[in-house]
C-alpha cells in the first residue's frame, strides 16, 4: 500500500462531525448553498483552489436538483486527493465538474477555468506567507467574474491576520458579505462579493507558494 501524504491525512478529522474542520467545511457549505440561492444563472463557473478531495463544493452539488448548471473546476497538486475529488464526482453525476492535478499557485493553471462566479479560497491562506496572501487577493480580479463571490478561510492564531486580509479585499474592489470567527475554534471563514472591474488573466504570474 503506498502511505497517504500530509495532504490526504489532512482530511482524517471530517470523519469527527463536530471536529473543527467539520464545523468549518458546514459553514462554507452554507455560503455555496446561499450562492446558488441568490444566483439563477442558467449556467455559472466555479473554480476552487487547493481544492483537496473537493468535499465543500462536491458536497453541495451532490444532493442539488440543479447541480448540472454550475461548472466547476477543481484545483489540486496532490494526486491521491485528485483521484478521491473524482470519485466522488462520478459517483455523483457531477459531469460538468474537472479535476485538475495542478499548482494553484499558478496563474497558468486558471487558464479555460476563470473567470469564476465563486471562488474557493478553502484552506489557501493558512499555508502561505502574509506576503503571499497579500499577493493573491490583489491578483482575484484576474480570476473573478463580475459580482463573483469569494469563500475563504484562514485561522486565527496569534498574531491574527484576518483584520488585514479582509483590507486587502476591500483595497481589491471586494465587500464584504460575512466574516464568522466562532468561540473556541481558531477558524475562521469569510465571504465578499467582487464589486470591482475583472482584469485580463497574465498566465505567467504567481500567486502564492505553499509553506509545507
Amino acid at each position: 500500500m503506498t502511505a497517504q501524504t500530509h495532504w490526504q491525512a489532512w482530511h482524517e478529522p471530517y470523519a469527527d462531525e463536530a471536529s473543527p474542520l467539520s464545523r468549518r467545511l458546514r459553514l462554507v457549505q452554507q455560503h455555496i448553498v446561499s450562492w446558488l440561492e441568490q444566483r439563477s444563472d442558467e449556467r455559472l463557473t466555479a473554480v476552487s483552489v487547493c481544492a483537496g478531495q473537493g468535499r465543500d463544493l462536491i458536497g453541495v452539488l451532490a444532493s442539488r436538483f440543479d447541480a448540472q448548471r454550475v461548472h466547476a473546476t477543481l484545483l489540486e497538486y496532490d494526486a491521491g486527493n485528485v483521484a478521491a475529488a473524482q470519485a466522488a464526482a462520478a459517483q455523483a453525476g457531477l459531469s460538468t465538474i474537472a479535476i485538475r492535478q495542478a499548482d494553484a499557485g499558478r496563474l497558468s493553471s486558471y487558464v479555460g477555468a476563470a473567470p469564476a462566479d465563486l471562488l474557493l479560497m478553502v484552506g489557501v491562506f493558512g499555508n502561505i506567507s502574509n506576503a503571499d496572501v497579500e499577493r493573491t487577493v490583489a491578483a482575484l480580479p484576474q480570476v473573478c467574474a463580475e459580482g463573483a463571490t469569494v469563500i475563504w478561510t484562514r485561522t486565527r492564531r496569534d498574531p491574527d491576520l484576518t483584520p488585514a486580509v479582509r483590507g486587502w479585499f476591500r483595497n481589491a474592489g471586494f465587500v464584504e458579505q460575512a466574516f464568522h470567527a466562532p468561540d473556541g475554534v481558531r477558524f475562521s471563514v469569510g465571504v465578499h462579493r467582487f464589486d470591482g472591474a475583472p482584469r485580463p488573466l497574465e498566465p505567467t504570474g504567481t500567486l502564492f507558494t505553499f509553506l509545507r
